[in-house]
């Protein structure tokens, strides 16, 4: 008898948790969008990755776990003449229940111009050529393949870059800011966390308010920079043969370099101010709670 009513209660769950796997929603759209072209994306919620291809056109896929997306959010597609966008509006403006989550998968042509904004989700972007504007109110950054001008923000989340070809400001209000090959100049904030750049060529700020930073200036880099940290130690590592004045300090450990290093002023364990080779532009680095070393490449 037991054994029955076992395979009764089976017999009724399993057709309820098949009806909950297909309780999803998927749309489709192709765009018209030649390469050179620009793509904005504007949604109140979702994660976002987006791929550059060598097809011409704009594809967005949106998946949600639940069966009611076009119920829930007004979706506004649109082709004009070089640009396409898409934008998601919540229709309860004051809901706040959302149990669900939204995802967009977008191509678009390699060569394009990308703006991206949401309300919550991670954003991924890779293989493009063209200046990008990312923003998240809660979620990583990840960009690798990029050739162009660089803007990205997130309220909550680390961003994550990848061989990027161009100027690239970086601002995050909680998480870690890792950078590896960057060809042009680099402004890094975060509110809470550590900093690292492997190899930049261009002039570096990198702040954080509670992290430590390491910088990997690359081979021939003499554009100089700030490195500053309110909690944590400050690495930079610099070309023997470059020109730089550096003026570095620290209220809360040592100062060492493995440079050569003309000082100027009084020797201190806490500071050092000097030259490297015959001096240019100034390199300055400063941390409330940790050492600074500067290392030879």
């Amino acid at each position: 008898m037991r054994k029955l009513s076992i395979l009764l209660l089976a017999a009724l769950i399993t057709p309820a948790l098949a009806a909950l796997a297909d309780a999803s929603s998927r749309i489709e759209k192709n765009l018209k969008l030649e390469p050179k072209g620009r793509f904005v994306l504007e949604s109140d919620v979702g994660s976002v990755t987006l791929n550059g291809t060598s097809s011409a056109g704009a594809r967005v896929v949106i998946t949600s776990d639940r069966d009611d997306l076009e119920a829930r959010y007004e979706i506004n597609f649109e082709e004009n003449q070089g640009s396409a966008s898409v934008r998601v509006r919540r229709k309860d403006r004051f809901g706040w229940n959302e149990h669900g989550s939204v995802r967009f998968e977008v191509e678009v042509p390699s060569q394009t111009q990308t703006e991206i904004r949401t309300g919550g989700g991670s954003v991924s972007v890779s293989s493009l050529r063209g200046d990008s504007e990312l923003k998240t109110s809660g979620g990583t950054i990840d960009v690798s393949g990029l050739s162009g001008r660089l803007d990205a923000k997130t309220s909550g989340g680390s961003i994550h870059l990848l061989e990027v070809d161009g100027d690239a400001r970086l601002d995050t209000s909680g998480g870690k800011i890792d950078v590896a090959s960057l060809d042009g100049s680099l402004t890094a904030h975060t509110s809470g966390g550590p900093i690292r750049v492997d190899r930049v060529t261009g002039y570096v700020e990198a702040k954080t308010s509670g992290g430590p930073i390491s910088v990997n200036f690359g081979r021939g880099n003499a554009r100089g920079g700030v490195l500053e940290t309110s909690g944590g130690s400050i690495e930079a590592q610099l070309d023997r043969a470059s020109n730089l004045e550096i003026d570095a300090s620290t209220s809360g450990g040592s100062v060492s370099s493995d440079l050569p290093i003309r000082v100027v002023g009084k020797i201190s364990t806490s500071s050092l101010h000097g030259s490297l080779g015959s001096g240019g532009e100034t390199l300055r680095l400063h941390t409330s709670g940790g050492s600074i070393h500067l290392r030879a490449l």
